[in-house]
């Protein structure tokens, strides 16, 4: 499969045991809003660093990623893990309904099919679940700096670059409403407005309510 062999390639290319970017104001967010005996899904788990430090502090968690090499790293330094291989297009192997949170950090600017991929987030997510993600931040004063300098420019836009999306505040708060979540809150975090910055989201499934009978 042409994807698997992408996403394969990206991590042979990365080095082993890399720290995940803005880690402690990432594991700060997550660790607040999630509880003892939850169950957690880590979309895009990578090496297992934040389900380790989930399960760490009770949650009953399972790691999911699109290519066997970051699972390979994550079961050598986390063997106690469930971790799972899903495809990178379709269908999740796994129940609907079925996790209190789905944590997805710096993956979703990586989804070609942010459709797709938001539906799977939806289905798996219990009615009244809560939704957590991270992803590369573009305020005014980012793109600003970026769009007066040529060489910023080029490095951010990479042609050959694994980002494929790049959200706002505005954005990721619009895109997640029109896929029935509610309660959105997003906020930015990390360095000065001028440097890299780190959007937090958080944002709840919106409960499914039948529809009365007269």
């Amino acid at each position: 499969m042409p994807s698997r062999r992408y996403h394969e390639a990206l991590w042979q290319g990365l080095p082993e045991g890399f720290e995940p970017s803005d880690l402690p104001v990432r594991r700060r967010f997550l660790l607040d809003r999630v509880g003892a005996g939850e169950r957690v899904l880590d979309v895009g788990c990578g090496e297992g660093r934040f389900a380790a430090e989930l399960a760490d502090a009770g949650a009953r968690v399972v790691g999911v990623d699109v290519a066997e090499e970051p699972l390979r790293r994550a079961r050598a330094r986390h063997p106690q893990l469930d971790l799972r291989l899903v495809p990178a297009e379709g269908a999740w192997d796994l129940q609907d309904a079925s996790f209190d949170v789905v944590w997805a950090g710096e993956v979703i600017e990586h989804v070609a099919d942010t459709a797709a991929w938001l539906s799977e987030v939806r289905r798996v997510l219990r009615s009244g679940g809560s939704l957590l993600l991270s992803t590369p931040a573009h305020a005014p004063l980012t793109l600003m700096r970026l769009a007066c300098s040529r060489h910023a420019f080029a490095s951010h836009f990479d042609p050959l670059g694994d980002h494929l999306r790049f959200y706002s505040r505005h954005t990721l708060a619009g895109l997640l409403a029109d896929f029935g979540f509610t309660a959105i809150e997003v906020r930015s975090a990390g360095g000065p407005p001028w440097v890299r910055r780190v959007l937090l989201a958080r944002a709840i499934r919106r409960r499914y309510c039948p529809r009365r009978r007269y």
